[in-house]
């Protein structure tokens, strides 16, 4: 059976853009935003409650996309119509079921999943080891700095909220999305020390932006598909994915809503800013704390 692709990533660190190219390759299915692997039950996602907000909603875009593209070959909003009725029939199945029926169904391509969601919890890290102990990782990094002003930017700021990042060590709490950016992160660092060398692989984003041919011809290799041109270019043109336009009224979603206004790739080199520059985003001036410094040090960001 084919393995598929798991790829680990804060929110804003490039995870649509290069899903979607990885996705544009002849032997893999680049798939939404599933997000599977945060609920136990299928139904759970279709629940209201406590803590519940509108953007949960959004979370379901995704499945229902890409059950109308797989099995009904549009996303029409009929076939979304079918997508739920297909969900229903399957409410009290797990997410690590569910997505192991989408993966069989578009096999042998390797599927693809980049939901952000699953890395804010060890436990849905855990589930999707637990279901894919031999699945390939991929961990995805963007500098702290850059990540952290693009997470402002959503919602101003209140997106940072949903993902534990205040400072309350001051007079006044602050937001501030170093700290998501640091704990996210070592979420997924802890999860890759149980799994075999090579199964995982890091990837600095500001490489594929920088360099994208020789970085996706690495990420090929890693997983054993064709690094050939022609396939590389294919990958170029993530804009050609069903899944990087705006869906149907009744799905809109199921990726980044950027992502979804501009699909295009184009080449650039990322300007990092100093590890130690003042941010942006707070008050006070303050820089990056230590531990976040470090941690980026050890992903090879050295500005």
């Amino acid at each position: 059976m084919t393995q598929p692709l798991f790829i680990l990533a804060l929110p804003r660190s490039y995870t649509s853009l290069i899903a979607g190219m990885l996705g544009q390759h002849p032997q893999t299915y680049g798939l939404p935003e599933l997000n599977l692997f945060t609920v136990e039950r299928l139904i759970e996602m279709w629940q209201d409650g406590k803590g519940k907000t509108a953007f949960v909603r959004f979370q379901r875009h995704g499945i229902l996309r890409a059950v109308a593209e797989i099995f009904a070959g549009e996303q029409s909003s009929n076939a979304i119509t079918m997508a739920n009725h297909w969900v229903a029939a399957r409410q009290n199945r797990s997410g690590m079921e569910v997505f192991r029926e989408l993966a069989t169904a578009v096999a042998p391509l390797m599927a693809i999943d980049k939901s952000p969601a699953h890395v804010v919890s060890p436990i849905y890290l855990e589930r999707i080891y637990a279901a894919y102990p031999n699945a390939f990782f991929m961990h995805l990094t963007r500098h702290p700095i850059n990540q952290g002003n693009s997470v402002m930017q959503i919602q101003e700021g209140n997106y940072a909220l949903s993902v534990n990042s205040i400072d309350y060590s001051g007079n006044e709490a602050i937001v501030d999305p170093q700290i998501a950016w640091h704990d996210i992160n070592l979420n997924i660092m802890e999860l890759l020390e149980k799994v075999p060398q090579k199964q995982k692989l890091h990837v600095r984003g500001e490489d594929v932006m920088s360099d994208p041919l020789t970085e996706l011809a690495r990420i090929c290799r890693w997983l054993g598909l064709r690094d050939d041109i022609e396939a590389l270019e294919d990958m170029l043109h993530p804009e050609l994915s069903p899944f990087s336009r705006v869906g149907p009224l009744n799905a809109l979603f199921g990726n980044d809503p950027n992502f979804l206004r501009n699909p295009v790739f184009e080449p650039h080199i990322p300007k990092q800013p100093s590890l130690r520059a003042p941010l942006p985003w707070r008050p006070d001036g303050a820089a990056l704390r230590p531990e976040v410094q470090h941690m980026a040090l050890e992903f090879g960001y050295t500005h």
